[in-house]
């Protein structure tokens, strides 16, 4: 299928690996112009000339902190108009609630409420008057289906949720549209990690922790981060204009609900 995004410019932030890194090859794949981002230089640097060479797509690289003022002046001035956003930041370890300090509370809700719509505030003007914009938050599925230890995490991209949630409504006339893909669990290093912070918390082994996992999941399996990607690619396409303010678990299965 052609998406219809073929010259368009795209922000993919924390793209130098994971589901950030599965979205902004499915957008190069697309034939955007895109925006790679992450904190190590190197990695930033490999990851964009590996979807560049895989796509033929022109592939920036922005080695920047998205959570600092000077790291998302950094994006932009790579892309000062870009069509497409894709909001993404790693979250705070799996920690018990008790033990999260007041400093430890800011910086998750700076991580993944606050530093996404500043981003939005940047951007949506200009899609606006250029009546295309697509914009896109990697939220969690967590939002859905708390997990304990994630509850930082998963109270700062739901505040996310319902902050951006009217926006959409007020911008959808422009042809720019705002919406959520929650993740469950991928085959990514943020699993592995989470997985060994988890196992921790609760004196079990790592290996049969996820295996416990796998197996509550009804697709018996974990999600490769392709799968994500060309999800992202979709909701940011122009066959996509009509669906805002949504909210796209891909998990397996694995919330149990029928609506």
């Amino acid at each position: 299928m052609d998406l219809g995004i073929r010259g368009r410019k795209a922000i993919v932030c924390a793209s130098s690996r994971g589901l950030g890194r599965a979205c902004a090859m499915a957008l190069a794949e697309a034939g955007c112009e895109v925006v790679v981002n992450g904190v190590d230089p190197a990695r930033v640097e490999a990851t964009a000339n590996d979807i560049a060479r895989a796509t033929g797509a022109k592939v920036i690289p922005v080695a920047a902190d998205v959570g600092a003022d000077e790291g998302r002046a950094l994006l932009l001035a790579a892309c000062p108009d870009p069509d497409i956003l894709v909001n993404n930041n790693s979250g705070p370890p799996p920690r018990d609630f008790r033990q999260l300090s007041r400093e430890d509370m800011v910086k998750g809700l700076d991580a993944n409420m606050m530093t996404p719509i500043l981003l939005v505030q940047k951007v949506i003007d200009a899609m606006v008057e250029r009546r295309f914009g697509r914009i896109v938050n990697i939220t969690s599925g967590s939002v859905k289906m708390p997990m304990t230890g994630l509850d930082l995490s998963s109270g700062a991209r739901a505040g996310l949720t319902s902050f951006l949630a009217g926006v959409a409504r007020q911008v959808a006339a422009s042809n720019v549209t705002i919406n959520n893909i929650l993740p469950g669990p991928f085959e990514t290093d943020r699993l592995k990690s989470a997985g060994a912070a988890q196992a921790k918390m609760r004196g079990v082994p790592y290996e049969e922790l996820q295996e416990q996992r796998k197996q509550s999941i009804p697709a018996r399996r974990f999600g490769q981060p392709e799968e994500f990607g060309a999800l992202c690619a979709f909701v940011a396409s122009a066959h996509a204009g009509y669906m805002t303010g949504q909210n796209f678990l891909i998990d397996g299965g694995a919330y149990p609900s029928a609506f």
